[in-house]
């Protein structure tokens, strides 16, 4: 599936976040080993950039635990 730069300039508008920042993170999440720390810490690290929210070394470790020990809910409305 490919975006037309103008999807891309609408999200960028709205977020401030650029088109390769996305492209380049949608990258990591489908080629990347979702099990190895190093990737989900550059995963966690850029959506924390993107969104503007800080994340602890506590916040960071718990997350990366319950992605690699596979406890991540598969139904969304479980997450809230």
């Amino acid at each position: 599936m490919e975006f037309k730069d103008s999807f891309f300039e609408k999200v960028e508008k709205k977020t401030k976040v650029s088109k390769d920042v996305i492209l380049s993170l949608a990258n990591k999440l489908q080629n990347g080993n979702m099990k190895d720390e190093n990737t989900l810490k550059e995963v966690i690290n850029t959506l924390s950039k993107m969104t503007g929210k800080n994340v602890t070394k506590e916040q960071e470790e718990k997350i990366i635990k319950t992605i690699i020990d596979d406890k991540v809910p598969k139904d969304v409305n479980k997450l809230f």
